[in-house]
C-alpha cells in the first residue's frame, strides 16, 4: 500500500530553516528512561536466555539503568549543561519517582513513550489504542506535572491511526520516523515528524554493534561536522539517542562526556530541546503561511 501519513519531500528542495541565533544544528538529547516487564522477554544483551521467564541476566542489564545508569547519565548532563528530552514510559512515573524529580529539577522536556517497553500498540484497534494512549498521556501528566507535546513508541512502534489519535489528545510531533534531518509536516493536521536517529544510538551502535567508547566518541564527531556542513544553507537538526542501561556503564562514562564536550563547544550549535525544535519549526511554517501548529 502506498504510504499516506506523509509526502515525499527531498531535503533540496524545501525553503531554508533558520534556527535561533544564527545556528547551523539542533542538538539534541534523546534519554529513555523506560520500564520493562519482568516476566515478558525485550532488549536482550544475550539472546540465548531471553525467552525464559525470569530471565535475571537480560532483566537485570536492563534494571541497571533506573537503579545506576542514569545517576552517572544526569551527571554528565549536567555538566555540559543540557537538558534531556525525555522519552518516558508511563510506568516510570509510578516505579522511579526519584528520577522524575531529579528530571523535574533541570527542567527537562517530557514526551510521552508508551507504558512500558514490554508493550507495543502496533496491533490495537482504534478504541483500544485511544483508551490506551489517553491513559499513557495522563499519567505522565500526572506524575510530571507536564502534558507532553512529543510522542515516540516503544521501539519506535505506532499504528495507522496513531498521529490522529495523538493529536486528539493535544500532541503536536512524534519522533517514530527516523528519515529526515528537518522536522517536516505530516498529512494529519498539526502533526509534525521531528528527527530522531536509529542510527546514532546507543543500543545500535555498543549492543547491536560491538563498537567501543572511542568509536562512539568518532561517530558523534563525524555526525555533528557532516550536519554543520550540509547546514551551510538550511538548518538541521542532531539527535543523540541514549538509553541508561547502555551508556551508563561505567566504562562508558568518558566516551559520553567527551561526545558532549564536543558537541556544546562546537561552533554553530543550537543545544536545546525536541520540544522546542518542533515549535521553532512550527513557528516558522506559521510565519510562512504553512498550516502547522505546535505548543511551546
Amino acid at each position: 500500500m502506498d504510504n499516506q501519513l506523509f509526502d515525499y519531500s527531498p531535503i533540496v528542495d524545501r525553503a531554508p530553516l533558520h534556527w535561533p541565533g544564527g545556528a547551523r544544528v539542533a542538538f539534541y538529547v534523546g534519554l529513555n528512561i523506560e520500564h520493562y516487564q519482568v516476566d515478558r522477554s525485550s532488549t536482550s544483551t544475550f539472546p540465548g536466555t531471553a525467552g525464559l521467564t525470569p530471565d535475571p541476566l537480560n532483566y537485570g542489564w536492563r534494571d541497571y539503568g533506573p537503579r545506576v545508569g542514569v545517576w552517572r547519565l544526569i551527571e554528565s548532563l549536567d555538566r555540559h549543561g543540557l537538558r534531556a528530552s525525555v522519552l518516558l514510559n508511563s510506568d516510570v512515573g509510578e516505579r522511579y519517582p526519584q528520577i522524575i524529580e531529579a528530571g523535574r529539577a533541570r527542567n527537562w522536556v517530557w514526551l510521552a513513550h508508551g507504558k512500558n517497553n514490554s508493550i507495543f500498540q502496533a496491533d490495537m484497534t482504534p478504541d483500544e489504542e485511544r483508551a490506551y494512549l489517553t491513559d499513557v498521556i495522563d499519567t505522565i501528566e500526572k506524575t510530571t506535572g507536564q502534558r507532553p507535546h512529543g510522542w515516540m513508541g516503544p521501539a519506535l512502534t505506532e499504528t495507522f491511526q496513531t498521529p490522529a489519535l495523538l493529536a486528539e489528545l493535544g500532541l503536536s510531533y512524534v519522533l517514530d520516523w527516523t528519515n529526515d534531518d528537518q522536522p517536516y509536516p505530516l498529512n494529519v493536521p498539526g502533526m509534525l515528524s521531528v528527527p530522531y536517529s536509529a542510527e546514532l544510538n546507543d543500543i545500535g551502535l555498543f549492543v547491536s554493534k560491538g563498537l567501543t567508547g572511542p568509536d562512539f566518541v568518532q561517530i558523534v564527531k563525524d555526525q555533528l561536522d557532516q550536519l554543520h556542513e550540509d547546514a551551510a544553507d538550511s538548518g538541521r537538526v542532531m539527535s543523540l539517542a541514549l538509553h541508561p542501561f547502555v551508556i551508563g556503564q561505567a566504562f562508558r562514562r568518558r566516551y559520553l562526556d567527551q561526545a558532549l564536550e564536543y558537541v556544546v563547544n562546537h561552533p554553530g550549535v543550537w543545544a536545546t530541546t525536541s520540544d522546542e525544535i518542533a515549535a521553532h519549526y512550527a513557528r516558522a511554517r506559521a510565519a510562512a503561511g504553512e498550516r502547522t501548529s505546535v505548543s511551546s
